[in-house]
């Protein structure tokens, strides 16, 4: 538990920091948020995990977990829109996605009975396709390569404090559901997927720089893509080449999405 808690509140908040205007800003608002959605998705993941039979909701560890585990997925959301929303336009679109977020999580474990784990599907996924959908919504042209957008040598370097802080918790966030052996298995495959995916997002960082230098941006977060990637199988019987394989994939495909297809 205290390593998910951790990851929410100071891996994610200072990753945030990454744009140089908004670093107060996202450091204040990530604590305003996960202090608001655990509370909320503590009621909604209660209700949705037992609305056939629906007595009481129980509070336990599990039920702790799934609340810090649910607001990583609004944090994703919110990094998409940073800089673009209001303290309330955000609580706004909290209190809505953790609604979105309860119900797929039980229809996918319940009805759909996937394999996600580490939440690659119900986390990652959902809390980055929302985001894109909510930044969708208050696109405006004008703010399309904005001066605000650029970060600095501090922003970067306090940024650089968040993805540390995730990518050595990481292991920890993808096997907080698990138990006994598959705990071990999804420990060992996302220790070694985030390995991988580093050493490959420097390889590549360099590579694909005109002065064989590395961006920050890549270290920031393609470091981190292996453990998002091997999630949904981590607590799988994976042999080590394989989350090393996924890892190295993820780390350039990463790499790759952030050099092309983000508008520069």
């Amino acid at each position: 538990f205290q390593d998910i808690h951790v990851m929410i509140f100071i891996g994610f908040g200072f990753l945030m920091t990454f744009l140089n205007k908004y670093s107060f800003s996202s450091v204040g608002f990530n604590l305003l948020l996960a202090a608001f959605v655990i509370q909320w998705s503590t009621l909604m993941l209660g209700f949705c995990h037992a609305w056939d039979h629906f007595t009481q909701i129980k509070v336990n560890m599990s039920g702790l977990i799934g609340a810090d585990i649910c607001a990583a997925a609004i944090l994703i959301s919110f990094g998409a829109v940073l800089g673009k929303t209001s303290p309330l336009q955000l609580l706004v679109m909290a209190f809505l996605e953790v609604i979105f977020y309860a119900v797929n999580e039980a229809l996918c474990f319940k009805y759909l009975k996937i394999s996600d784990m580490g939440g690659s599907i119900t986390i990652h996924a959902f809390g980055a396709y929302f985001g894109l959908a909510v930044a969708f919504a208050l696109y405006r042209e004008v703010t399309v390569c904005h001066s605000n957008e650029g970060s600095s040598y501090q922003s970067d370097l306090s940024a650089m404090i968040g993805t540390i802080f995730l990518w050595v918790f990481w292991p920890g966030f993808n096997a907080g559901f698990a138990s006994g052996d598959q705990q071990q298995r999804a420990v060992f495959n996302t220790y070694y997927a985030l390995a991988a995916s580093t050493c490959a997002s420097f390889i590549f960082s360099s590579l694909l720089d005109r002065d064989g230098k590395y961006r920050m941006v890549h270290i920031q977060n393609s470091t981190l893509a292996g453990g998002v990637a091997v999630g949904a199988s981590a607590n799988m019987f994976l042999p080590i080449w394989a989350s090393m394989l996924t890892g190295i994939i993820a780390g350039i495909i990463s790499v790759i999405g952030y050099n092309y297809i983000t508008v520069n």
